[in-house]
């Protein structure tokens, strides 16, 4: 039996565009959707034809987070984001839709991030027992630590006004697509040299993070997702209720 894709490839003048394509699960970050994206993310990097790469995708929603039924190990998900930020290209996501938990990590481990006005965030991990251990890796050097303490406090759903206004998006707009096209227009306009050196300088903090603290916080996470809040919190969320300390 062929397995469909989970991730998409299309090229156009310089740019590749990776499109999760996994609407069963909302992109969920499975096993199979990190390995293909990690895949074609090594592939760009090889291709001398592409100036920088789009994470783009289908259906409402950019990603759900973990995927809970198929979740990759921490350590395939902490190399899948020091692979964005280490990419000698520029990486930039495209966003239309909502973006959960781990899918923030997605977005903080680009370079540049552009959402729709109708974009949503939340950081659910404390809903379900657990905490935003390894996405924290790109995300505590690049956002504002007093919004995070908030959202990753509470889990609350916040705007794609409120994500610019934190760092977590670079711009948003009524249309992605006019907010990217001058951002696109400038990268195919750079030089692959100018490109690559530019983007060591802006990652220089985000991969002290992750040398300091990968082993460590890839240890809590796996620590937390094993234990019985974890297990609770997760059996709550998949049968559509309240974990047992809701009161």
């Amino acid at each position: 039996m062929t397995v469909e894709p989970v991730v998409r490839v299309a090229h156009d003048r310089a740019i590749t565009t990776l499109t999760l394509d996994s609407p069963v699960n909302r992109n969920a970050l499975s096993a199979a959707l990190v390995g293909e994206l990690a895949d074609g993310l090594t592939r760009c990097g090889k291709d001398r034809d592409v100036r920088a790469v789009v994470l783009a995708h289908t259906g409402n929603t950019f990603c759900a987070g973990a995927d809970l039924r198929d979740p990759p190990h921490p350590d395939a998900l902490v190399a899948l984001l020091r692979q964005i930020v280490e990419l000698h290209k520029p990486v930039v996501a495209r966003v239309t839709g909502h973006v959960r938990a781990g899918g923030l990590g997605l977005l903080g481990a680009c370079d540049l991030a552009i959402a729709s006005k109708e974009a949503t965030f939340a950081f659910t991990e404390v809903r379900i027992g657990v905490a935003p251990a390894v996405i924290s890796l790109p995300l505590l050097p690049r956002t504002d630590p007093r919004a995070l303490a908030r959202y990753y406090l509470t889990g609350e759903r916040f705007d794609a006004a409120e994500a610019v206004r934190t760092g977590l998006l670079t711009a948003t707009g009524d249309d992605v697509d006019v907010t990217l096209d001058p951002v696109l227009d400038g990268l195919r306009r750079a030089s692959p040299q100018g490109l690559a050196e530019t983007k060591r300088l802006l990652t220089a903090r985000v991969l002290e993070a992750f040398d300091r603290d990968a082993d460590a916080l890839t240890a809590l996470s796996a620590e937390l997702f094993s234990s019985a809040q974890a297990r609770e919190g997760m059996t709550a969320f998949l049968e559509r209720r309240d974990p047992a300390w809701v009161v």
